[in-house]
């Protein structure tokens, strides 16, 4: 697997042996010595990476400092990931799930960790053009298969109704003007200008919101083929063209701009990959949805100024000192160049 697993930081450290006492309580007893490593990967959860002289398991826990309200919810992301391995099956298997804060300072969970290959800014397999297409596609389809799940039981309880388009464009520019720094830029246009132009919700099944290549983990014997997808934080269900926005915001392609091909990470721009367009085009041929370029402008926009918001979340923490972590130092002008592309889109349509 590729592994970007390094030492853990000292912000980030808790009581492996509470850990290992704890499973042991569970059933799921963890042999000794157990080396931690820590991913550096992500900006939200945390993930660990545990291995003994028997197994590897992977442990979530939530970030320190402050949190945005209903973020971070270690149950609600174990329990969605149990309740899609029967109907999805591309979903590590759950160990167990720790309520009890006082083990190591906060809720967390524990995993099976999925042996394969990781996709990052680069691919770092040697595919060939049809290969890389092979992926692609077989990812959207992963997506795809997401979308078409009949929520029941755990899953049908993840959902608020419809309106899911309009909670999401309320809730958004909520979080962003509740993260607000001396050094944000004043995004109330594109805000104004989402919620003026919402559409209604064309469906409500499961969503993933935060499908992106470095969330999947790929097979060893064919690394076009997908075993399993990952951190399940922000699953709910909701609108699936919401969820195909949302991934897109992270879709860089050869013809970007240079700000946007240094934001890259994910493989996207590799020779074989589809184009942002041509991903709406195979997504909604296969879903069976009618989507306009300009109708479609909503969605892109909201991708992107939900990244926007997700980052300005994780600036507040760097600017205010909760987190030490240099590589967050990149994510106050990130939210700057989103909205000033949000801006462009729009100037199509002005």
């Amino acid at each position: 697997m590729s592994n970007p697993a390094g030492p853990v930081r000292a912000e980030d450290a808790f009581d492996v042996e509470a850990v290992r006492e704890w499973l042991r309580a569970q059933g799921a007893a963890i042999g000794t010595p157990v080396r931690v490593r820590q991913f550096g990967g992500g900006a939200s959860n945390l993930t660990y990476e545990l291995t003994s002289p028997d197994r590897q398991w992977i442990l979530r826990r939530p970030p320190g400092g402050r949190k945005a309200e209903g973020a971070h919810d270690m149950a609600r992301e174990y329990r969605v990931q149990a309740a899609l391995a029967e109907p999805y099956g591309l979903v590590p298997r759950m160990v167990a799930l720790c309520t009890d804060e006082s083990v190591i300072g906060s809720q967390f969970y524990v995993m099976e960790r999925v042996p394969g290959h990781i996709p990052r800014r680069d691919l770092g397999l040697d595919l060939t053009v049809q290969q890389t297409r092979e992926l692609c596609t077989n990812a959207l389809d992963a997506l795809i298969a997401l979308h078409r799940i009949e929520p029941t039981g755990d899953l049908a309880a993840l959902g608020k109704g419809t309106g899911y388009v309009a909670r999401q464009v309320a809730g958004w520019s909520a979080r962003y003007l509740a993260a607000h720094t001396a050094d944000a830029p004043d995004l109330g246009d594109v805000l104004d200008w989402l919620a003026a132009n919402q559409p209604a919700d064309v469906a409500t099944c499961v969503i993933h919101n935060d499908f992106r290549f470095d969330n999947l983990v790929l097979a060893t014997d064919d690394p076009t083929r997908l075993v399993a997808v990952l951190d399940w934080e922000m699953a709910t269900l909701g609108d699936p063209l919401m969820d195909l926005g949302g991934t897109l915001a992270y879709w860089v392609q050869p013809d970007d701009d240079e700000f946007f091909q240094q934001f890259r990470r994910q493989p996207t721009t590799d020779p074989g990959m589809l184009t942002r367009e041509q991903v709406v085009a195979y997504y909604c041929e296969r879903m069976g949805f009618e989507v306009t370029a300009d109708r479609w402008r909503f969605y892109e926009v909201f991708g992107l100024i939900r990244l926007a918001v997700i980052a300005q979340q994780i600036h507040y923490r760097y600017f205010h000192g909760q987190t030490t972590n240099p590589a967050y130092r990149a994510f106050g002008p990130a939210v700057h160049y989103l909205g000033s592309r949000c801006r462009s889109i729009l100037a199509e349509v002005a």
